[in-house]
């Protein structure tokens, strides 16, 4: 699904990483880890065509529809937490709620942004970004600042659909236990 060759990024005269390779396959979780400032943030901008200052290769296989949940959860505060994932559904508010429900949030669909904790905003913005049901999904640090149990009910809901759908997964953390459990691979920068 991804192969990635001799990847290297510069941020003016720093050099951020280089001879990055790896490949991800379809259904796969692969972790990606390293010390602040390491690059995995931008290694995931990249990945999904965000980036296009870098050496190396890039290769997709096809066009997939890549998901990807950022470290602030991007969410429009004019919007319902229902009302934000349904916009990555069309409008289709039954498939939204569905999505919220399972990483615990229904109860929360008709609250905004500004009264969501982080936590809950980032299980909205997993919810906005599985909603699609992408072929690939980009997680930097999607699992921070939440507790114990809707971690596990959120990396639930990614581990269904890599199962369901065979979705490969490339999630970005900096707690490597947490990577260990839901991860095949790691990659380290």
């Amino acid at each position: 699904m991804l192969r990635v060759e001799a990847l290297a990024k510069r941020r003016g005269d720093r050099l951020l990483f280089e001879n990055v390779a790896f490949t991800l396959s379809a259904g796969e979780i692969l972790g990606l880890s390293g010390p602040s400032g390491a690059g995995k943030t931008t290694l995931l901008t990249i990945l999904a065509g965000l980036d296009n200052d870098y050496r190396g290769t890039v290769a997709w296989e096809g066009t997939p529809k890549l998901g990807m949940v950022f470290q602030s959860p991007r969410l429009l505060p004019w919007r319902t937490a229902l009302q934000n994932v349904a916009l990555a559904v069309e409008g289709d508010l039954r498939k939204a709620m569905a999505m919220l429900d399972g990483v615990g949030l229904a109860s929360a669909a008709a609250v905004y942004p500004a009264h969501l904790s982080l936590g809950m905003a980032r299980r909205v913005a997993l919810a906005r970004a599985m909603a699609i049901e992408p072929d690939a999904l980009l997680l930097d640090e999607a699992f921070v600042s939440l507790d114990p149990a809707s971690v596990e009910q959120a990396q639930s809901a990614v581990l269904d659909a890599v199962k369901r759908r065979g979705m490969a997964v490339l999630t970005v953390s900096h707690d490597r236990p947490a990577l260990e459990k839901m991860a095949g691979r790691i990659v380290e920068l």
